[in-house]
């Protein structure tokens, strides 16, 4: 149960939070707007659609500062209570410094869980306004005219297109193999690909199948038995979408949670590379609630001890090792999407060993 000072250093904990959080991003919502005040004349946009957008950054920015705005709170809160010595009269009252960190505990389990809400379901809807809006009205029109793209879209089928282009959803000399183990079974070649917007599937033009089995005469309803078969137009059921050849920037970000699942199987089944980051972005959802108990302990660790020479230099050093834990985390990402780290890993492995360092660097100030 708390006591009055648990529920004294809660509620300061928690108001502090939250007057820095609203304050940061009200100060990055104002940079924001003024940025983007062009943009917004340019395109005669009305106040609503304006606020909207803003209802899909606001909340956004909130949850990208969680991590930091935490540490700053625990920082500034700890720092005054063992400023004004009221850290060593609780020492002086038989407090340990491990009991003294109830209400941190208690503040941590708050604000990870209700970040653990909102960046896994609440938060990726509002990212997609967000990232629509600066697609419609603030980012010039993604032009793809990209050459040689090679792509998975089955187990043992790999598609080739010379030349791709987004604005028309279309391809040109493309080229489908069919892999049994290392050998090349079945290939179809076309002059170009173009997506249906009526009928949702790609058809192509003047075309040739060479060695044809039952994955294209089910799917393109020709004889098996025909070796080589060529055409000018034929529809094509692949289980492929023009947003698949096309991957938006960080489109991971306005997925929940259940939707990466679904991403990362949908992948999977079909045997497509491309998947990690939908894992990596799937673990740091679950880790990044995690890191808040890693950044309060050690906020409080650094910044409890009063000293002659005041606790700059103790915070400080807090600062320092928040700005390498959050560029390890980075990292860590990095190395796993790149295949090296079990996405798993990953995402765990800053929280693990921040948590170790915040222990010793609390064992060598107990002594």
């Amino acid at each position: 149960m708390l006591t009055i000072i648990d529920r004294y250093i809660f509620k300061y904990l928690l108001a502090t939070f939250a007057f820095v959080v609203l304050i940061l991003t009200a100060v990055i919502t104002v940079i924001d707007i003024t940025e983007k005040m062009e943009k917004f004349s340019y395109h005669h946009l009305k106040l609503g659609t304006i606020l909207e957008y803003y209802g899909g950054f606001i909340p956004w920015i909130m949850g990208y500062l969680t991590p930091i705005t935490v540490f700053i709170a625990v920082i500034y809160v700890t720092s005054r209570l063992a400023g004004h010595s009221e850290i060593i009269a609780m020492y002086s009252s038989g407090m340990s410094f491990w009991r003294l960190l109830v209400p941190y505990m208690v503040v941590s389990m708050v604000i990870g869980g209700i970040s653990f809400c909102l960046n896994g379901w609440v938060i990726p809807k509002a990212t997609r306004v967000r990232l629509d809006f600066e697609m419609k009205y603030i980012n010039s029109p993604r032009y793809m005219d990209d050459e040689n793209i090679h792509f998975q879209i089955a187990p043992n089928l790999y598609m080739y297109i010379q030349r791709y282009n987004n604005t028309i959803n279309k391809g040109y000399n493309v080229s489908l193999d069919q892999f049994k183990g290392n050998e090349l079974i079945e290939k179809l070649i076309a002059e170009s690909v173009e997506w249906d917007t009526i009928k949702n599937r790609w058809t192509l033009y003047n075309w040739k199948i060479t060695k044809v089995n039952n994955l294209f005469s089910d799917s393109m309803k020709l004889k098996p038995s025909q070796l080589t078969q060529s055409g000018n137009k034929l529809d094509s059921v692949l289980a492929i979408t023009p947003q698949d050849f096309e991957e938006q920037d960080r489109s991971f970000d306005g997925m929940t949670i259940p939707e990466l699942k679904a991403e990362v199987a949908k992948k999977k089944s079909r045997g497509m590379t491309g998947f990690k980051v939908y894992e990596i972005e799937n673990q740091i959802r679950y880790a990044a609630p995690f890191s808040t108990f890693v950044l309060v302990f050690l906020g409080a660790t650094v910044s409890s001890r009063k000293s002659r020479g005041g606790t700059g230099l103790q915070i400080a050093i807090g600062f320092v090792l928040a700005f390498i834990f959050i560029i390890f985390f980075q990292l860590s990402n990095t190395f796993a999407q790149a295949g090296e780290i079990n996405p798993a890993v990953a995402a765990w492995i800053p929280n693990v060993t921040f948590t170790f360092i915040s222990s010793f660097i609390n064992y060598l100030l107990l002594k």
